[in-house]
């Protein structure tokens, strides 16, 4: 549901009491955040150009219930995404999908769709700077994975299974949670794909 244009406050809508409920919906929120905030750092001190990109929704059927409170109640994707975050940094493109996972050993395929791994394949093509960000919830790790790796994988494995955490660990870089940037992907940037 999408509040425009004054945002409601959800506690004068319910009064209900609450049941614990499992929403997988927003289960990489918190991963999207601390990558939101990194990129806001890198934007803040000039480092990097880098947004999350919208996802393209048709809207359907709005609700106006009242002239202030209009609400969408039905809405379609136009076409399907690509990749989470896309911009520039020292005039290299950047382009990245982010992913989170509550396994242990291993990341799912079923995560990753395959006009994003074709996406992502143009974006290597064209020279530009492709890869995933792979956050593992339960043990709090997370790790920068080139795309290049991901596609080889995936291709080898047509989607079809899961991806070990020691393919990860071989191929790509942990990243250190920090402070100011959260997720400071950059430095791996910096040192892995930049030419000098």
């Amino acid at each position: 549901m999408v509040n425009y244009p004054n945002k409601l406050n959800r506690r004068l809508i319910s009064n209900k009491t609450e049941t614990q409920v499992t929403d997988f919906a927003n289960r990489g929120m918190s991963f999207e955040t601390a990558i939101n905030a990194t990129n806001d750092y890198y934007l803040s001190r000039g480092l990097a150009v880098i947004h999350k990109k919208p996802t393209p929704v048709q809207i359907v059927k709005v609700d106006y219930p009242r002239r202030s409170r209009a609400k969408i109640v039905e809405a379609y994707f136009r076409h399907a995404s690509t990749t989470d975050y896309s911009g520039v940094y020292r005039g290299y493109y950047i382009d990245f999908e982010a992913k989170e996972t509550r396994q242990k050993n291993s990341f799912p395929l079923k995560n990753f769709h395959q006009h994003q791994i074709d996406h992502m394949a143009h974006v290597l093509e064209q020279q530009g700077i492709c890869f995933v960000l792979l956050h593992f919830s339960i043990s709090q790790q997370t790790f920068l994975l080139p795309a290049k790796s991901l596609i080889a994988f995936y291709t080898e494995v047509k989607g079809q299974k899961s991806m070990p955490l020691d393919y990860i660990k071989k191929h790509g870089y942990p990243i250190e949670q920090g402070a100011f940037p959260q997720i400071p992907y950059l430095d791996i940037i910096e040192k892995k794909f930049v030419r000098r």
